[in-house]
């Protein structure tokens, strides 16, 4: 099975600490590498986390506050110096077109990577802004400060075969893959269709929201997640700083998460006055038990169909 990733290349707000970077996560799923929010440092905390530049293939930005665009310039500078073979796109809101310019030219260097620019226009429901094969990248209005929109990477619905149902109608070897391309085959006289012998599967999902109330679009990215990263500025003893501020707090990240059937939760995005995560964990946990607080450099396995897996803690590669 290919690899379905989160690295979390830094999990701190406005404010770098010591031990947590600018906000930046990158996610490794199948042949996409699709780095969100790039905030300052994110091109050296993908070194420490072992990923090339190369390995980008999208770049995707909730809205251009500082930590989550900062880190840009240099990350597209690094395609260039290291002459990335492949196009990379940036998706951003399309109200903030000057600021992607000013960070797509924002020093003299040498300029030889194809970046394909994707403006959002935010005023809309659900939008398909990517797809590769079989997954998808969607993107959702979120209500924050400023416009600012959150991501979905969606596997397409298929199905998958049962034994049983194959051993019951004779199916075996070469037959089998021939039914997988074709739909139905032909067996003793008997056409056999893949919903015969074959039970639906929902594809995976990963969602991420970050800086946002909850709102309606928070609820539809996180619908159903196997894995939901979201934003958690502060604890419920902030509440109100969050409103006013247009975060959420650990309790309200959970209760996205629970109300919007995720299946595993991932908290991140720290106001800098908090020095640990497990705080986070204990609020939320209240709500969603299976929940996590993000460090810098953590991976997370997003969880498969068949069963959850737990995040990979030690940084490093399952």
């Amino acid at each position: 099975m290919s690899l379905r990733e989160a690295i979390f290349l830094g999990t701190s707000s406005q404010v770098p600490t010591r031990l947590r970077n600018h906000n930046a996560v990158f996610l490794l799923w199948d042949d996409l590498g699709i780095l969100f929010d790039p905030g300052e440092g994110t091109q050296r905390q993908m070194i420490y986390a072992g990923i090339s530049a190369s390995r980008i293939t999208h770049i995707a930005i909730t809205h251009f506050h500082g930590d989550h665009c900062l880190g840009l310039a240099g990350v597209i500078q690094r395609l260039s110096l290291d002459r990335a073979q492949h196009a990379v796109e940036v998706i951003y809101p399309a109200s903030g077109q000057i600021f992607y310019e000013r960070l797509r030219h924002a020093s003299i260097f040498y300029d030889g990577a194809t970046i394909i620019p994707r403006p959002v226009p935010v005023d809309v429901g659900d939008m398909e802004v990517a797809r590769r094969g079989s997954s998808r990248i969607v993107a959702r209005r979120l209500e924050h400060a400023v416009e600012c929109i959150g991501y979905r990477v969606q596997e397409d619905d298929g199905s998958s075969l049962v034994p049983e149902l194959l051993e019951h109608h004779g199916l075996r070897g070469r037959v089998i893959g021939e039914l997988a391309r074709r739909g139905s085959v032909e067996v003793a006289g008997k056409t056999v269709t893949l919903a015969d012998v074959s039970l639906p599967k929902k594809g995976q999902s990963f969602s991420i929201v970050m800086d946002t109330r909850p709102c309606d679009g928070a609820r539809a990215l996180a619908s159903g997640a196997d894995l939901l990263v979201c934003e958690s500025t502060y604890l419920r003893s902030e509440e109100s700083e969050a409103k006013e501020r247009f975060h959420m707090t650990a309790e309200q990240a959970a209760t996205l998460a629970a109300e919007s059937g995720a299946r595993q939760l991932v908290l991140t995005h720290f106001s800098p006055r908090y020095l640990r995560g497990e705080e986070f964990v204990r609020e939320a946990a209240e709500i969603f038990p299976n929940t996590y607080a993000a460090e810098d450099l953590m991976r997370v396995l997003v969880p498969s169909r068949q069963a959850a897996e737990e995040p990979i803690k030690d940084g490093s590669a399952k």
